[in-house]
């Protein structure tokens, strides 16, 4: 909580967006993703990278310490609504796969800050989206006779498009949070 009492009010405001649009990306990808299009690709290999692109861009804007609070609330909420509204074996799956992959973008993001603007993004973003696939589609669907296997490759294939169709939205976006950036000393 401490973390928050120096936070001007658009600060408060971006960090709010940050977890509800969390929630609403995983609960959107963990319905999606019982949706296949085929026996390579489910609907929720489109969604879900967008959940990278927000943790990204609140670990650039107000640092690694909110990034992390945001994926934690953001955790919470979207187990809760999964839970409600997606298969709860799924929900599971997710909760387990998110929490990992995303703490693991935030820490990959941070040490690579300071480089180039894509290269954080984009690595952590890669090797999280292949730790949250493996996991993810391992323990949702595993032994249910699914072409889970197949499901899991068409999906990390899209999620490597996606990091590169959303790094643009990336740069734009953290060129209008600069004013919101938080001096390096509070991180």
């Amino acid at each position: 909580m401490d973390d928050l009492l120096g936070l001007s009010f658009g600060q408060k405001v971006f960090l709010l967006a940050g977890v509800v649009a969390m929630a609403i990306v995983v609960t959107g990808s963990n319905i999606l993703v019982e949706l296949p299009l085929n026996d390579w690709f489910t609907w929720g290999a489109i969604s879900y990278p967008v959940a990278f692109l927000v943790t990204d861009i609140t670990n650039r804007t107000l640092g690694v310490r909110l990034a992390r609070k945001v994926v934690f609330v953001g955790f919470i909420a979207a187990v809760v609504m999964s839970i409600l509204f997606a298969n709860p074996r799924i929900a599971i799956a997710s909760g387990t796969a998110f929490l990992i992959a995303q703490m693991l973008d935030v820490a990959i993001f941070d040490r690579l800050r300071r480089q180039s603007w894509w290269k954080a993004p984009v690595a952590s973003s890669f090797i999280a989206s292949f730790v949250d696939t493996v996991i993810f589609f391992t323990l949702a669907f595993a032994g249910t006779g699914l072409p889970w296997h197949t499901w899991a490759l068409g999906d990390f294939a899209a999620k490597i498009i996606m990091v590169a169709v959303l790094i643009l939205p990336f740069r734009g976006l953290i060129k209008i949070t600069d004013p919101l950036t938080l001096a390096p000393a509070t991180r």
